[in-house]
C-alpha cells in the first residue's frame, strides 16, 4: 500500500514538473522585440565621429560594451561576493571603449554625460564606474554631451592615453 502512495506521489509530481516547463517555455514563445533606430544615440553618434577623425588609424573605437568585458571582479575573494561584484557590472556598459588596433588592448573607457548624469541614480552609477575603473587601473574619461565637437578638443582630451600605447600590456 505505501508503495502505491510512492508512485502516485512520484506521478504527481512528474506532471506538476512537466506542466512547469511546458508554461516556461510557453512563456519565452509569447515574448515579442521591436527593433531600435539606431544603435547609438544622435549625441552618440555625432560624438564618435569626432573622435574617429581626432584619433587617426592607430585606434580602434568600440561603442556600447558591456562593462563586465572589459573588467572582472578580482579573483580573491568568496565565490558569493565575486558573484555580486560581477552582478554590478554585467548589466551595465560603457558608451566607448577604445583600443590599441593591433592588439586590441584596453587604452581607455568614455562616457559621455548627457542631461541624464544629473539624475542622484546615474550619479551614484557613475561614481561606481569610477571607482571600478580605478580599481581596475583603467582610465574613464567622462565628457560632457554638447551640440557639436571640435576635433581638436577631442584630440587634446584624449592624446595623452594614446600616446601611452606602449606602456599597456599587449599579453
Amino acid at each position: 500500500m505505501e508503495l502505491l502512495y510512492i508512485v502516485i506521489a512520484l506521478a504527481l509530481m512528474a506532471l506538476v514538473i512537466a506542466k512547469a516547463k511546458n508554461q516556461k517555455g510557453q512563456e519565452t514563445q509569447n515574448y515579442s522585440y521591436s527593433r531600435k533606430a539606431a544603435l547609438f544615440t544622435p549625441a552618440e553618434r555625432s560624438f564618435l565621429g569626432v573622435m574617429e577623425l581626432a584619433m587617426g588609424d592607430e585606434v580602434k573605437i568600440f561603442g556600447k560594451v558591456r562593462v563586465a568585458d572589459v573588467i572582472t571582479p578580482k579573483g580573491r575573494m568568496s565565490r558569493s561576493n565575486w558573484q555580486r561584484a560581477f552582478n554590478k557590472i554585467s548589466a551595465k556598459h560603457f558608451d566607448f571603449v577604445l583600443c590599441d588596433k593591433k592588439y586590441l588592448s584596453i587604452i581607455c573607457v568614455v562616457e559621455l554625460d548627457d542631461s541624464s548624469h544629473q539624475r542622484a541614480s546615474r550619479k551614484r552609477r557613475d561614481a561606481f564606474l569610477v571607482g571600478a575603473c580605478a580599481s581596475a587601473d583603467i582610465p574613464l574619461i567622462q565628457v560632457s554631451a554638447k551640440a557639436t565637437y571640435s576635433v581638436a578638443d577631442v584630440q587634446k582630451l584624449l592624446l595623452p592615453y594614446i600616446t601611452s600605447i606602449s606602456t599597456v600590456e599587449t599579453t
